[in-house]
C-alpha cells in the first residue's frame, strides 16, 4: 500500500490524492487503508517513517546510533554522519517537501505532522550534538545548542532540494558536502 500511495502522492500530489484511489491501486478496500493507516495523514506519516530507514538492512537510526556510540575520531563521527545522510536524504526529503506542501495548505493534520517530523528531526540532531559535547568533539566555544542548528540546517530537506533536485546533484556529492561543512563548523 505504502508503495502505491507514494506513487500516487508524487503524480496527483497530497491533496488529489485520494485514500479510495490508494487502496484501488493496491487492491484492497478504502477500509483497510483506513485500518492499517487511520487516515490520508497516517499514510503520509508510515511513508516518512519507512523513508527514515534508509536502504539498509539495519534501519539508518540504529546504525547512526552505533557510529555515535563507537567513533572516537570526531571527522570519522562526521563523516559517518555525512554517508548517512547521502543514504537517507533521497528517501525522505522528497516526504518531507510533500509535507511542507500539504501543510501550506492549512490543513491542522499535516500542519502538526510537519511539526512532528521537524521537531523530531532536530531532537536527533541534538541527540547527535550532545555526545559530541559530551566526549570534547566540539569546537571550543560551540555550544551543544549551536552544533544540533547547524547540523539541523545542513541536513534540511530543503538543501537536499536546492543541490540535489534543483541543481542535479549527486546524493552522495550531497552528503560529502555535509560531512565537509560540518567538520569545519563543529569540531
Amino acid at each position: 500500500m505504502l508503495s502505491e500511495a507514494w506513487k500516487l502522492f508524487r503524480e496527483r500530489g497530497y491533496g488529489a490524492t485520494t485514500i479510495s484511489a490508494v487502496a484501488g491501486a493496491s487492491g484492497v478496500s478504502a477500509e483497510s487503508v483506513y485500518k492499517v493507516f487511520g487516515n490520508k495523514a497516517g499514510v503520509l506519516r508510515a511513508l516518512h517513517s519507512r523513508a527514515l530507514e534508509g536502504a539498509g538492512p539495519v534501519p539508518a537510526a540504529e546504525r547512526s546510533d552505533l557510529l555515535q556510540a563507537r567513533e572516537e575520531d570526531p571527522k570519522e563521527l562526521i563523516s559517518g554522519i555525512g554517508a548517512l545522510t547521502a543514504e537517507v536524504a533521497p528517501l525522505v526529503a522528497p516526504v518531507l517537501l510533500l509535507i511542507r506542501q500539504a501543510a501550506a495548505t492549512g490543513q491542522a493534520d499535516m500542519i502538526a505532522l510537519l511539526e512532528e517530523t521537524e521537531r523530531s528531526r532536530y531532537e536527533r540532531m541534538a541527540q547527535v550534538a550532545g555526545i559530541l559535547a559530551q566526549r570534547g568533539m566540539l569546537r571550543p566555544g560551540l555550544p551543544p545548542k549551536e552544533a544540533a542548528d547547524l547540523m539541523w540546517a545542513y541536513t534540511s530537506p530543503g538543501l537536499f532540494e536546492d543541490l540535489v533536485i534543483k541543481r542535479g546533484w549527486e546524493a552522495a556529492r550531497f552528503g560529502e558536502f555535509v560531512a565537509r561543512a560540518l567538520s569545519v563548523l563543529l569540531p
